[in-house]
């Protein structure tokens, strides 16, 4: 029997584009909220063996408990694979406690997806002192993809001569993979924070008169850094500042944010159901979840 892919709501299309790619079915899991929030799962007959579940997961409290149900609900329907497609993975930036008793929730939640599932496909996970996933999620078959090749072909395809620009030091290992595929000239600006509103950018030093700037960052939330980072280069004389991420992790305000700092074009990748999704991970979430059939 072929493996079948379940979508959770808000990821039922990129779900089934998937699936037509790789010529297998896919189901919908039905979600219902109770007046208190509570989630009932409902799963589909028993369609496979292996079972991968589709879930990005940006917002991610209930979505956990609802991942919780549906792997409990699919073991026990005799389901003896499960793969889990979380082209978002949350919860990867705590991973040291910088106060007595902190949580260290990458840890914890690292080790929980490892008891629930038997695979991981996941797009540039947001890992800062760790190296890598397997250290984090023990005992389950990783799959860490990269979408900067995707963000790369999708700057060389506007044909235009641009410059790209990190709004902090964190950033640099995407701009720079980015920059290399689209053989365009970067650079990486320097933040200091001082809350979760409020940073502090300082520019490098080199000629931004008339020239058109592309913002590269794996995750965009508040959208305060990019957007303080765009004032500044229009106030160096840029001439046009745009955004591109692979999660648009948008808070309720970023893009009057971003907006309001004059920013054009938005651009983002469809790991995070959004408006702004231009670049579709399809073609490379197939062809890794083909490895696992």
């Amino acid at each position: 029997m072929k493996a079948a892919i379940y979508t959770f709501p808000g990821y039922h299309q990129q779900g089934k584009n998937v699936a037509e790619i790789l010529n297998i079915s896919s189901h919908e899991i039905d979600i219902h909220h109770f007046p208190d929030k509570e989630s009932l799962v409902t799963l589909p007959e028993k369609k496979s063996d292996h079972v991968i579940l589709y879930l990005s997961l940006d917002y991610p409290n209930n979505k956990l408990i609802e991942l919780l149900l549906a792997c409990k609900t699919a073991r026990t329907q005799g389901i003896k694979r499960l793969s889990l497609v979380a082209p978002y993975l949350c919860y990867m930036r705590q991973d040291k406690s910088f106060h007595t008793e902190e949580a260290v929730s990458q840890h914890i939640i690292g080790r929980w997806l490892s008891e629930l599932v038997d695979d991981i496909i996941t797009v540039d996970p947001h890992l800062h002192r760790i190296q890598s996933l397997d250290t984090v999620i023990p005992d389950t078959n990783n799959i860490v993809l990269t979408a900067t090749p995707l963000l790369g072909e999708f700057i060389k395809s506007l044909n235009k001569t641009v410059h790209l620009l990190g709004p902090d030091e964190e950033s640099l290992q995407w701009v720079k993979s980015v920059a290399e595929i689209s053989h365009s000239p970067y650079s990486v600006a320097t933040k200091t924070r001082h809350s979760d509103t409020r940073v502090e950018i300082q520019l490098p030093e080199i000629d931004y008169h008339n020239q058109h700037i592309i913002l590269i960052d794996d995750v965009i939330s508040t959208g305060n850094t990019v957007a303080q980072t765009a004032i500044k280069l229009y106030k160096s004389g840029a001439l046009q500042v745009d955004v591109i991420a692979t999660h648009a992790l948008f808070t309720k305000d970023a893009l009057d944010t971003l907006n309001n700092s004059n920013i054009k074009n938005i651009w983002s990748s469809d790991s995070i159901s959004h408006s702004t999704n231009q670049i579709s991970l399809k073609h490379l979430l197939a062809q890794n979840i083909k490895t696992l059939l």
